[in-house]
Formats: structure tokens, sequence, C-alpha cells
């Protein structure tokens, strides 16, 4: 049994700042769990009702070959017209086509080879598809690695040099590592199903979490480790928190310690640091978004991580992910908050995606300092940050393009702007307010290809190829 928004809702609508974390209300809802259990069963809810409907059943959305412009805010392709705003569709294959015979997508992340050519992993529910992207923009199927144990929705993927590393919610999966380099010499007309052996799909396979699951998977390509977060259950030695994991040998990855002490993390960042709290300079720092605060990590000391702060804010309801505004000068980060939208806290009462903005300068007192609001109506999900701008996978909304570089000097978000995006779940154009609030649409997207090409994975259809319109951002 679940309990519906205004139940669990924590603040009052109001001006958005950072606030200590509320202990009472944390250990009630989120230390112990119930929160994360009550968005699981809600989201299991939605999807079944959908799935009771048949929009999981991919074979249904033709494949789009041919470029689709988007002219006048639309993008128009046999019966769909996709919403957009300087963004074209160059190709689109459904899950089916990608070799899946469940569907329902997931993550995505990209990998390039030292040749420039330009591959993607894309998270479905029974295993990984892989493709290239060609220089004409076209989405080329190469094969699958399925899921380690049984098939799960939630999978998460990142890259670690040629690696990918690939998690999921799954009990006893793991962590797949797999070498992006087999790729290369596949012939197209004969897609390669990998295996889950060490050796021959995989480079390796970490079978040392708790309980085989994983929320999150999360890479720091500069250094000999990734993490595993989220893994439960939270009565572990590790809490749930971030467990480090080194694959110095990936085909051996060895347990390397957790940071357990603020509990459940849902996502992080880590990196090494570099910005004006000069102190942590050259340190690995993790920032981490734990369901209802941002929590910053000294890692560096893997047998004793440091907490260095933990915040909440107004509005919190399930913080859920994040990224820095600029790797290179840590001085501010960009996070969301997936529930504040469903459960009408806060800035997000109104149903408008809202992206929360960070001064980080002092790692031990970051500040809340002011949000973005979209024009849209709909759930934040995921959202990285490169070269000014902010890539968004909103659920229904779509994915979205918001120039950020406006931040530093007016960290209000005042100057944000949103310079390009393309809905790829027209089912809700026409619904009162414009859009649902629902989880739909796109969970995840890779827009950091040389190419500009963009790949966006959903959970109905399958994955879209897309790219800017030339001069308009």
């Amino acid at each position: 049994m679940f309990l519906r928004s205004a139940l669990l809702s924590l603040s009052a609508v109001g001006a958005a700042r950072e606030l200590p974390k509320d202990e009472i209300k944390g250990a009630q809802l989120y230390d112990s769990g119930i929160k994360h259990a009550n968005n699981v069963a809600l989201k299991q809810e939605s999807w079944a009702k959908h799935e009771a409907a048949g929009v999981y059943a991919s074979e249904q959305y033709a494949e789009v070959a041919e470029f689709v412009a988007c002219s006048n805010g639309t993008a128009k392709s046999g019966s769909d017209t996709f919403k957009c705003k300087n963004i074209d569709l160059y190709h689109f294959l459904s899950h089916s086509a990608l070799g899946s015979t469940s569907g329902f997508g997931s993550s995505s992340w990209g990998w390039t080879s030292s040749t420039g050519r330009e591959f993607v992993a894309i998270g479905q529910s029974d295993g990984t598809a892989f493709a290239e992207i060609t220089s004409a923009g076209k989405l080329v199927y190469l094969g699958r690695l399925p899921q380690f144990s049984t098939p799960s929705n939630w999978r998460e993927i990142r890259a670690h040099n040629d690696y990918m590393i690939i998690g999921s919610e799954a009990s006893g999966h793991g962590i797949q590592i797999f070498d992006m380099t087999k790729l290369l010499k596949i012939d197209p007309a004969k897609p390669v199903t990998f295996t889950n052996k060490v050796g021959d799909g995989l480079v390796g396979h970490y079978n040392k979490l708790p309980s085989g699951r994983t929320h999150n998977v999360v890479t720091n390509p500069q250094s000999k480790y990734i993490y595993s977060v989220g893994a439960q259950p939270r009565t572990d030695a590790c809490k749930s928190g971030i467990i480090f994991i080194d694959i110095s040998t990936p085909s051996n990855p060895t347990n390397a310690g957790c940071a357990s002490s603020d509990g459940y993390v849902h996502d992080a960042q880590c990196v090494f640091y570099k910005g004006p709290d000069t102190q942590y300079n050259g340190r690995e720092i993790c920032y981490g978004y734990n369901e209802d605060t941002l929590t910053i990590y000294d890692i560096t000391d893997k047998k004793s991580p440091v907490v260095l702060s933990r915040t909440s804010y107004t509005g919190a309801s399930y913080t859920h992910q994040g990224s820095l505004l600029d790797v290179n000068d840590q001085r501010y980060l960009l996070l969301d908050d997936e529930y504040d939208e469903y459960d009408k806290t806060g800035p997000g009462a109104a149903g408008n995606p809202i992206t929360y903005i960070w001064d980080i300068s002092s790692l031990k007192a970051p500040k809340q300092t002011g949000l973005y609001r979209s024009g849209a109506k709909g759930i934040d999900h995921n959202q990285y940050v490169a070269n000014g701008f902010a890539y968004q996978s909103n659920y229904g909304t779509g994915f979205r393009v918001l120039d950020v570089s406006s931040i530093p000097k007016d960290p209000t978000g005042a100057g944000v702007k949103e310079v390009g995006f393309f809905d790829v779940y027209p089912e809700d154009d026409n619904v009162s307010g414009g859009g649902v609030i629902d989880f739909v649409g796109t969970w995840s997207s890779y827009a950091l290809f040389k190419s500009g090409y963009i790949l966006v994975n959903t959970m109905e259809r399958g994955a879209f190829v897309l790219r800017k319109q030339a001069g308009a951002f």
C-alpha cells in the first residue's frame, strides 16, 4: 500500500532556499525507506496501467528513416506530430528493432572510438542494446548484452573510458563491465548477442553487491574506481550509500570500501576537485543526491570517506540527480527533484519542472541561490551539463536544452533560457495544462558527441537521433 502525494509533502510553497535537513521527517520518511518505496509503487502502478494499454509493445512504432525538420514548432512524421524548437529528427528505431523482446527504455550513454566513430548503449528492460550513429545520423543496430539475472525497468549505464558500466535494480544482477571496442568490427548485417561470461561478452562483472541490486552506477574516468549507489538493502553495512569498486583489473573488480554515513544515495557525480575551495584541490569529491539532501563527500581515502556537508532546501520532495555546471570550476551545481511536481511541493507545486541552482563555492556550506522553472508541464528526471548547456530528459516533456552560461554572473537563474527541445511524447500534448504529471516519455539522453547528434531513449517507443539546427544555439 502506498500513500498519495499530499500525505508525503514535506514543504510549503515558498522561495527556494537551502535548509538544514529535517531530522525527524528525514528519519520517518527517507532514512526509513518509506518515501522511496512509495515512489517505486507509484511508478509501478503507472507503468502497469500503460502496459495494460499496450504502449510498451514497441513494434507498433514505425521506423522514421527520413530526415524530419522542426518547422514552425513541430516535426511531422506519418501520423505523429512532435512539438519541437531548434532541434531536428534524423532517425528513430523502436526497442523491437533494437533487439528487445520486452521493450521499456531506461538509461543510455555514448562512447567515441579512437578514430571518431560514435556508439551508444541503450538500456532496455531485458538488457542493453548497442548501436552506431553514422555520419548521416542513422542508428545502426549492432547487437546486445542481455540482463545478467532477470528483467528490470531500472537499468543504468555510464562510460568509464572504453568500458560501459551497467547496473540494474534486478536482484542478482551485479554490475556488468563491457568493452565497447568489441563493437568496432561487427558487421551490422550480423548483430551479435553477447554472453554474460567474463572473457567472452564481458570484460568483468562485479558480483559483491549486498543483493546484486544497484539503483545507479557512477564513474570517474580519471580514477581507477567505479561506484554503486542505492544498493539495497538499507540494513547492509554500507546502508545503500556509495560503494567503491576498484577496476584496476577490470576482469577482477574488487570492493574498496564505502561511504555509509548519510545512508541511501540515489545518484552522485564523483570528480577530482577543481574549484574555489582550494583546500580540496586534487581530492576526489562526490556530490550526492540523497533523497532529501545534497550531500557532499570527500572520498579520497576510500577507507575513511568524510561527509563535508548535508543540505536540504525549500520544496525538497525527492532529491534525485544533478550536475556540476563546470567540472573545471566547481563553483555551481544544478539539481533536480523528481517528486516536487508530483507531490505539489515548493517551487514545483504548479507542475512545471524545476532546476535548482546551487553555489558550492564552499563545500561545507553550499547555498541554494535560485532556480529555473520550465514552461512545460511534467516531471524532471535526468540532466548533465557541458559547455554552458544543460541537457535534460524530463519524462513527458521530452528532451530539453537550457543555456545556463549566465549562472556564474547571475546565480538566481533569471538569465537561464530554454534554447531547444524535442517532445518525444506527443500523447499528452492535448491534455489540459499542456502535459501530464506522470512517468512517461524519455528516461535519458546523450548529447555529448562531437558530431552534434543526440540520442534520446524513451520508455515506450525506442531511440531517437536528433541534432540541433545550425546556428540555433
